[in-house]
């Protein structure tokens, strides 16, 4: 494979950009799931036709970088912050999924609240890719996310230890809803880790 020499910046913002649009229209057709599970206008299949334009979109980031000489950051950083990406619509697609795996019948306020810091976490993270491009303007929505983060922490550990202190509920049903629990704090984790990824971007580029 040859490398191009002409410089080509703008189809890595634009990637990008489109990356995060494209997580946060899962995140936010994911959150439509949740609140109205199971009778929600949103498949599973309609997260997976998701999932599958993100690695679409990676896909190109890959081969983009792959074949250019000249790249507007790190190349580790370039791959890094694609891959990051990347977990984030898996997480959220993969959590969603465990819904029809475990036989979920319906869905707890937890959930749901934690399904609402992710599309506020997401749309932190598409903002600062939007702003790749020179960096500027991208302090504010990183301290967001962090503060998003730390909710999505306080739902989680309340939403288990309200599973462990019912005795009532069946052991089968609290693995699962950890299950669950644990696996919309991972896809919220994610936004931190691509934001922070970002954020060392602009360190090294300042």
């Amino acid at each position: 494979m040859r490398l191009s020499l002409v410089p080509r910046p703008t189809e890595f913002y634009d990637l990008f950009s489109r990356a995060g649009a494209n997580a946060l229209e899962c995140a936010k057709q994911a959150e439509i799931r949740f609140r109205d599970y199971p009778n929600s206008s949103v498949s599973q299949a309609d997260l997976k036709a998701i999932e599958h334009a993100g690695d679409a979109i990676t896909r190109e980031l890959i081969t983009l970088l792959n074949t250019q000489y000249v790249t507007p950051f790190d190349r580790e950083d370039i791959y890094q912050l694609a891959m990051e990406l990347d977990d984030v619509v898996d997480y959220i697609e993969e959590v969603s999924e465990l819904l029809v795996l475990y036989g979920i019948e319906s869905t707890t306020k937890h959930a749901v609240d934690q399904c609402h810091i992710l599309v506020q976490a997401v749309e932190q993270l598409a903002l600062v890719l939007t702003r790749l491009k020179g960096l500027r303007g991208i302090q504010e929505p990183l301290i967001e996310l962090k503060r998003l983060e730390d909710e999505g922490d306080r739902i989680v550990h309340d939403a288990i230890a309200a599973l462990f202190r019912d005795d009532r509920i069946d052991p089968l049903i609290v693995i699962r809803w950890k299950d669950i629990y644990e696996g919309l704090e991972r896809a919220i984790d994610a936004c931190e880790t691509a934001a922070n990824v970002v954020a060392n971007i602009a360190v090294k580029n300042a």
